[in-house]
């Protein structure tokens, strides 16, 4: 399957695209752009002139904001948001260096549900916290937003589920996918 970038012109075109409509109250810098993406300065600079003489951001004093009049906005938005860049392949395999993964739930941002508690929830084994913020914020900077995620090793996220926890519950009550499910839970 072919990426959305190839219809607008790349990757970095569209990362900055969806940070930018994905938080559109918030105003960024070139650099913050950069580093949310992580795409380089150059390229973030480039494609941030590229959308303002297009219109659909407008550079101001405290750097570049959505334009909220852009005609084409809500198309552009629900296209974005309908033409995921990353798949449940892509995502397990991001998440897998973190440690051994029994669970991986998907909600909220995944499946349009802005009123979920989280977008995505890890459970396993000897997850190292570090590799799994790195492969979140990889998340993200496809996305363009952040990420609610919780992370529970297996025998307290069984402990929590046993006793009826609430953001548990929360979680599994609702709507969510389970990409990986080694507990059958």
């Amino acid at each position: 399957m072919k990426s959305v970038s190839h219809i607008f012109g790349g990757v970095a075109k569209v990362k900055v695209m969806r940070l930018f409509v994905f938080n559109p109250e918030a105003a960024f810098d070139a650099q913050t752009v950069s580093d949310r993406t992580q795409e380089k300065r150059p390229t973030v600079s480039r494609e941030l002139r590229n959308l303002a003489v297009a219109g659909l951001v407008k550079k101001m004093a405290k750097g570049y904001v959505l334009n909220k009049s852009y005609p084409y906005l809500t198309a552009i938005e629900h296209f974005l948001i309908d033409a995921s860049p990353l798949t449940d392949k892509e995502i397990i395999k991001k998440i897998a260096r973190a440690g051994v993964i029994k669970m991986i739930l998907l909600s909220g941002v995944f499946l349009h549900d802005s009123e979920a508690r989280v977008d995505l929830l890890v459970v396993g084994d000897h997850i190292k916290k570090g590799v799994l913020v790195s492969a979140i914020q990889s998340m993200e900077a496809e996305l363009g937003r952040e990420l609610r995620y919780a992370s529970f090793e297996t025998a307290d996220f069984q402990y929590r589920y046993g006793l009826y926890d609430k953001l548990i519950r929360d979680i599994l009550d609702f709507n969510h996918i389970k990409i990986v499910n080694k507990l059958g839970v």
